[in-house]
């Protein structure tokens, strides 16, 4: 956790292949689990949110089975972490989502969008470990 702006940054680019000035949280945890750094751009200068545990853990995801870009989560996940909950104790219910990206608006009636496939949530924020 010695690492600041400027390698975190460059641990973006380089290892996990993705841009800092997204505008997406990047996450990162320690060995022990017991800190973490949230790096972001948020629209004039780089940002950093530090938390250190005094007693326990944060209980992310496995990311030993994802790529060096690390692993995609939504708002809701992160709060679960910060919260101390472990997310192997909870499950999910599915929710209807439209792919925005998959569906061209422009030809679409209500009625088709409300009988399209259900898709996985946006993610908005990368996990990774530094």
């Amino acid at each position: 956790m010695r690492k600041s702006f400027n390698s975190l940054s460059s641990v973006i680019r380089r290892a996990m292949n993705l841009d800092p000035l997204s505008g997406y949280l990047f996450i990162f945890k320690n060995r022990r689990a017991d800190r973490i750094k949230v790096v972001f751009w948020d629209g004039d200068g780089m940002a950093m949110w530090y938390k250190c545990l005094q007693r326990g853990t944060f209980k992310f995801p496995d990311l030993r089975n994802f790529s060096s870009a690390g692993l995609e989560i939504d708002a809701a996940t992160l709060r679960l972490i910060l919260d101390g909950i472990d997310l192997g104790s909870i499950r999910r219910q599915h929710r209807f989502r439209i792919d925005p990206t998959a569906v061209d608006r422009s030809h679409v009636t209500p009625a088709k969008i409300a009988s399209g496939t259900q898709k996985p949530l946006e993610e908005n924020f990368v996990a990774g470990q530094a």
